[in-house]
C-alpha cells in the first residue's frame, strides 16, 4: 500500500474551495473523471457522516463511499474512500486548504492505495481537482 500527493493553485477563497467539497450539487458537477458524464452524489457531512458518490459514464456507474474522519473549516477534510479501485477496503484521502493571498493551495493525499492503482487515481484526482478549479472559476 501506498500513496500520492497532489497539489494545485485555485485562485478562490479557501472557504469556497472547501465548501464545494461537501455540497452535493457542487461534487456532482464536477467528481467525475475524465470522460465521466454524472454523478450522483449523497452527503451526510459531520465526522462519523457517511458519502456515497456514483461516477457514471456510459457503461454504467462506478460506487464510491466512505465515512468523514475529520471536518476542520476551512483548512482541513479527512475521508475515507472505498470502491472497487481500491479492492473494497478503506483508503484515506486528506485534503489541506491553505490561504495563499486570496487564493487557495489545495493539498490532497491518498494513503493506503493498492500500489497498482496509484497511478490511476493520481489521474483521476487531477482530473477531478481541474474540473474542481474550472467550476469554481467558471472556466471551461
Amino acid at each position: 500500500m501506498t500513496e500520492l500527493v497532489l497539489r494545485r493553485l485555485i485562485p478562490v477563497p479557501r472557504e469556497e474551495v472547501f465548501a464545494a467539497w461537501l455540497d452535493p450539487s457542487s461534487l456532482a458537477q464536477w467528481m467525475r473523471p475524465g470522460d465521466m458524464k454524472d454523478a450522483e452524489v449523497q452527503v451526510d457531512p459531520r465526522v462519523g457522516g457517511k458519502f456515497r458518490i456514483v461516477m457514471i459514464h456510459g457503461g454504467g456507474g462506478e460506487e464510491h463511499r466512505g465515512e468523514y474522519l475529520v471536518i476542520e473549516p476551512p483548512s482541513r477534510l479527512s475521508f475515507t474512500w472505498i470502491s472497487a479501485h481500491t479492492d473494497l477496503l478503506p483508503t484515506v484521502v486528506t485534503i489541506e486548504f491553505l490561504e495563499k493571498g486570496g487564493s487557495t493551495e489545495l493539498i490532497l493525499t491518498h494513503r493506503g492505495l493498492p500500489e497498482a492503482q496509484v497511478e490511476a487515481h493520481r489521474n483521476g484526482w487531477t482530473s477531478i481537482v481541474a474540473k474542481l478549479d474550472a467550476a469554481l472559476t467558471g472556466a471551461s
